[in-house]
């Protein structure tokens, strides 16, 4: 041999012509692969689960086909149970490449032998593979199973294989999945499961109509038998405690628990492709106050309804919401947090407050409590009796209606719709108008939602600035200002000084209690009966009435729904939550000064378009609706400019209608009769 010499190994013609053959098959088994990939998909289609922000559930959604289907997660299933199915179904899962050849050998011998099948000889990838892909038992389905197997082990780990045949694996009914089979037949997750139970988990797959052990409890205790009498001689338990188990009867199915259920289906509708879903409920509080409402509906007529809502003030989060009455009942199904309902007397406060804000009224100003007319309208108090002069502070407090009707008319009640929705509460009339909203806003005269109060008065308990509740974690990104801190403090002090219900003593002689500030509120014909309180660090609202609509005599918002209001208050944990205001010597001092008219020595102030907003619009131009501006304040007449020209007040409504010409940035001023002027700079886009 030569130095430098190498090896040359020359390949024959046939030998290169079968390892190009052979090439060419692999190419074409990945491209087939490629084009032709196992539907995994199916086994991550699950039901949506609702939980509380603990993590507990509330309430679980079958999938689109029907089925309960849970998402199986290894860490939260018994790893017991994991073995023992390993052990049972396919001993060498960890190691084979999806198809364990010997124990398919071993399948075919019997097979062969017998004439039948004794033996599957499937392993968990390939029973996945069935599961995703359903055939008919025959020789060519088992062939394609296998090579389903194969790709589906190129594409998932061994957990993510076990955990998706443990989500989708049928166990009778429309149950599927062991978390699922275990919920419906140990009210619990597969987390410290017995013997028993472990056994039985494992028989139902293979024959799961047949062994269901809601139907066919002999069957299913005869199948769990023999996977116990497994376990023994697998090693996996002992004799005595295989005989324990044996004794154990079949479980009966149970209905999935369900609380907080139109939250629950609300969310579920918003996101149906969605895993868990994380909600802001705390589920301890909201199973309490479920029950809670159905015993005190138990005291009314079969056709009263009432709904609950309870936000933690700071962050606005709900921890609780009840709506409507039980399956029962009329309206069951409605959801009477979001009807559209007359709030009453509920809004009261928030008139006093933005008063005050204006300089029109302090808690201590006389108001005349007289029979009065207002431009056509002649309110009148609920107990039909007058009284004369009275502090503002005790008319809220002792909701007199003339007093409210005659702030209104000071406040405006243009600028008090509008200060209603900025704060996130819609007001809907009940017909449409043109003119401006009349002074019945201050007695409900206008529909609302509990939802949209109670946001209000958890704007009370938060100085003044209003966000909009939520039932999942996220920021924030709507807040405004109601009203001043100040104004909402000395409106919560009068609350908190409201007459108790009977038989109810003030929180100040019970030691621990939360002072609540309360307000009650009855719609006409005694539809609606509400009842808001804030104390402790919550912001409460209660609605009770019948779902239709229908008048039910004599049923006040202080006699039907302020007991439940603070029943609830009993059950929520205060601690360490901030301190109610408290009543000021001012305001309880005699008061001197009457309800004005707005001081006309106010600069007027814009109250729409306000400074740095951006004003969406869906058409420019003379034909356009346009944009009504509304301002305060001032020595009238007011009169607009936009875009350097005069805004013209249209006659049908007198309101100055300003109508964008272009996009963009600009200005639009008010000017009063003495020149004084309010601007906002503003950004006019497309909607």
């Amino acid at each position: 041999m030569k130095r430098g010499r190498t090896l040359d190994l020359q390949l024959g013609p046939r030998t290169k012509r079968w390892w190009t053959g052979a090439l060419i098959v692999l190419l074409a088994l990945f491209a087939l692969d490629v084009a032709l990939p196992p539907p995994l998909e199916r086994a991550y289609v699950v039901s949506p689960v609702v939980v509380d922000k603990d993590g507990a559930w509330l309430r679980a959604f079958t999938t689109r086909e029907g089925k309960w289907r849970l998402a199986a997660r290894l860490n939260e299933i018994d790893p017991e149970f994991q073995r023992r199915l390993i052990a049972v179904e396919d001993k060498r899962f960890w190691f084979h490449p999806g198809v364990d050849p010997l124990a398919l050998s071993r399948a075919t011998l019997t097979w062969a032998r017998s004439g039948r099948i004794t033996s599957g000889g499937s392993t968990i990838t390939m029973q996945l593979a069935r599961l995703i892909e359903p055939r008919p038992r025959t020789v060519p389905s088992k062939l394609i199973e296998i090579i389903r197997a194969v790709q589906i082990e190129r594409r998932l780990s061994k957990r993510q294989i076990l955990s998706a045949y443990l989500t989708i694996a049928p166990y009778g009914g429309n149950l599927e999945g062991v978390r699922a089979a275990s919920r419906a037949y140990f009210r619990r997750d597969p987390q410290g499961l017995s013997d028993a139970e472990m056994a039985l988990l494992v028989a139902l797959p293979q024959a799961p109509e047949a062994r269901r052990p809601d139907r066919r409890p002999e069957a299913a205790v005869a199948s769990r038998d023999r996977v116990l009498r497994k376990f023994v001689a697998l090693g996996l338990t002992t004799p005595r405690i295989a005989a324990e188990a044996r004794a154990t009867p079949a479980p009966a199915r149970t209905p999935f628990p369900v609380a907080a259920d139109r939250i629950a289906e609300r969310l579920a509708r918003r996101d149906r492709d969605a895993r868990v879903i994380e909600t802001t409920l705390d589920g301890g509080l909201q199973r309490s106050l479920e029950a809670l409402v159905a015993e005190h509906l138990k005291r009314t007529d079969g056709e009263t309804s009432a709904a609950v809502i309870v936000v933690e003030v700071e962050g606005r989060a709900v921890r609780a919401s009840v709506s409507g009455a039980e399956r029962d009942r009329a309206g069951a199904y409605l959801d009477m947090t979001r009807a559209v309902r007359s709030p009453g007397s509920a809004l009261k406060p928030f008139i006093y407050g933005l008063a005050m804000d204006d300089g029109i009224a302090a808690p201590e100003t006389l108001i005349e409590d007289a029979p009065r007319r207002f431009s056509g309208y002649l309110p009148e108090n609920f107990d039909r009796r007058f009284h004369g002069e009275v502090r503002m502070f005790e008319a809220l407090q002792h909701s007199l209606n003339l007093p409210a009707v005659a702030t209104l008319q000071k406040v405006g009640a243009a600028r008090f719709e509008a200060a209603l929705t900025s704060a996130g509460a819609r007001p809907r009339f009940p017909r449409r108008r043109l003119e401006e909203p009349g002074l019945a806003l201050a007695l409900g005269g206008v529909g609302l939602t509990l939802e949209e109060v109670t946001t209000l008065y958890a704007a009370l308990g938060d100085g003044g600035v209003a966000r909009p509740l939520t039932y999942v974690e996220g920021p924030q990104w709507r807040v405004s200002r109601l009203m001043k801190p100040e104004s909402a403090g000395k409106i919560l002090a009068i609350l908190a000084r409201s007459p108790m219900p009977q038989g109810r003593a003030p929180s100040a002689l019970i030691d621990g209690a939360p002072q609540i500030a309360f307000k009650t509120g009855t719609s006409y014909g005694f539809r609606d009966a509400w009842a808001f309180g804030v104390g402790g660090g919550y912001a409460v609202g209660v609605w009770t009435g019948r779902p239709d609509g229908a008048p039910r005599p004599g049923a006040t918002g202080r006699a039907e729904s302020l007991p439940l209001l603070f029943s609830v208050f009993d059950r929520l944990n205060s601690t360490g939550a901030p301190s109610m205001p408290t009543m000021t010597v001012e305001q309880t001092a005699p008061g001197q000064r009457r309800l004005r008219e707005k001081d006309e020595t106010l600069d007027p102030v814009i109250l729409f378009p306000p400074d740095a907003a951006d004003v969406l619009v869906t058409e420019y131009g003379d034909a356009s609706r346009g944009v009504a501006l509304a301002a305060r304040g001032g020595r009238a007449p007011l009169v607009w400019y936009a875009e350097g020209v005069r805004v013209a007040e249209e006659e049908s409504s007198g309101r100055a209608i300003w109508r964008p010409t272009t996009p963009g940035f600009h200005e639009v001023i008010v000017v009063d009769a003495e020149g004084r002027r309010a601007r906002s700079r503003i950004r006019v886009r497309a909607q």
